[in-house]
């Protein structure tokens, strides 16, 4: 009885510490976006949504409720991705965000917020600002610079919550099908939550507060999430690349801290 009254007690001060937070709509308008972006290109939510919450939330509880809602919520798009993805690379990938994942962690706690809304913001603007001049990356492709890019993947994980940049630039090199990397994206983004997820928990990273506003941003994530990879056309990915770039863009102006 003594446990059942402290769970109660413990979930009403959680609650309590949601709803005292400024800024909460803004998540929501954030997560929204995001999914909506992560369902029809494969990537996204990171670079959209940590902008948001980098402006709201501490940096390790920022991670942590994007963990929480892009787990469950990428779930129901994995099944179309498994079938086109490329899983040689995707797997030397995965080894190298494992192995430099730690980290990106470690460096994580020691940073100030405002150092990491900054970092957040640069390194959204700065991958926007590859894509749109088509910059490409001319080297060989080869197995090295695969667990390379996967490591480079994990560690931004751990610092700043992007993994997607060096995966993303990689791929707009690679000979692979538009589905193809659109698959190994997606999939690669949601392998390095788990390992986050477990490398956070594992260090007593994880607290009750950014575990419920992620699970309170589940439901619109997933729902945009399909959304989204409803509107997906091979066919159209000029269109879909152009407003990703745009979303992505505004997430990381308008969240500077200098304009905050």
């Amino acid at each position: 009885m003594r446990q059942y009254r402290r769970l109660v007690v413990v979930l009403a001060e959680t609650f309590d510490q949601v709803l005292a937070i400024d800024g909460l709509y803004y998540l929501l308008l954030g997560v929204a976006v995001a999914g909506l972006v992560r369902g029809f290109s494969g990537f996204g939510t990171a670079l959209i949504y940590m902008p948001f919450a980098s402006s709201v939330l501490p940096p390790v509880w920022a991670i942590v409720t994007m963990l929480i809602f892009d787990i469950p919520g990428t779930t129901p798009i994995l099944r179309g991705a498994i079938k086109d993805c490329h899983p040689a690379d995707l797997r030397r990938l995965t080894i190298g965000a494992l192995v430099a994942l730690p980290l990106g962690l470690y460096l994580l706690v020691k940073v100030n917020p405002d150092v990491f809304r900054w970092s957040v913001a640069i390194i959204a603007l700065v991958l926007l600002l590859f894509l749109i001049t088509g910059w490409r990356y001319r080297g060989v492709l080869n197995r090295a610079m695969t667990y390379t890019v996967g490591a480079m993947g994990g560690f931004l994980a751990g610092v700043s919550g992007l993994p997607g940049p060096p995966v993303i630039m990689l791929y707009m090199s690679s000979p692979h099908a538009i589905t193809a990397i659109r698959a190994n994206i997606l999939i690669y983004l949601f392998l390095v939550d788990i390992l986050t997820f477990l490398y956070m928990a594992m260090a007593g990273y994880i607290a009750a507060t950014p575990v419920v506003i992620g699970v309170a941003l589940i439901i619109p994530y997933a729902v945009f999430n399909i959304i989204g990879a409803k509107l997906f056309r091979p066919d159209k990915e000029k269109l879909f690349r152009i407003i990703a770039y745009c979303l992505i863009g505004f997430s990381a102006v308008s969240n500077l801290p200098i304009l905050r």
